[in-house]
């Protein structure tokens, strides 16, 4: 696959060096939204998130899904596994196995922007083609 270096607008928002903000950033490149109003939305339900859990999320180091689920859902986004427990891994992150279109794909440990067959990251992260896709979503 395909990779293009791209922090989302990260370093236009003012923020620098290296962090673990992969959900906040996949989100931004996929939806075309600001970094910086996706930083704020999940801001707040990672805050909510620490309430319920006593966990401590947040948007530069780790997201839950519970807190960006919804936050994909509002924006119209539908989720679509590609792998079940016992069925092993069936999608891998090439250009060929993925459908084209914006996408946010779920990799293990981590969410990466993939537009038409291109990886949208600040680092490639497809294993030589066998890094296997959990699932992804797609606009409706």
């Amino acid at each position: 696959m395909d990779w293009v270096y791209d922090d989302g607008g990260r370093a236009a928002a003012g923020y620098r060096g290296k962090t673990g903000d992969c959900v906040t950033r996949a989100i931004a490149i996929a939806t075309q939204t600001p970094y910086q109003e996706v930083y704020d939305a999940l801001a707040v339900r990672c805050q909510q998130e620490r309430l319920i859990t006593r966990r401590r999320p947040s948007p530069r180091q780790g997201v839950f899904k519970a807190a960006y689920r919804p936050y994909l859902e509002a924006k119209g986004w539908r989720w679509v596994p590609t792998m079940s427990i016992g069925i092993g891994c069936k999608v891998h992150l090439r250009t060929e196995e993925l459908p084209s279109g914006r996408l946010i794909v779920r990799l293990s440990g981590h969410l990466a922007a993939v537009i038409d067959g291109v990886a949208h990251d600040t680092y490639r992260e497809d294993r030589s083609g066998t890094r296997c896709v959990y699932g992804y979503w797609k606009q409706e």
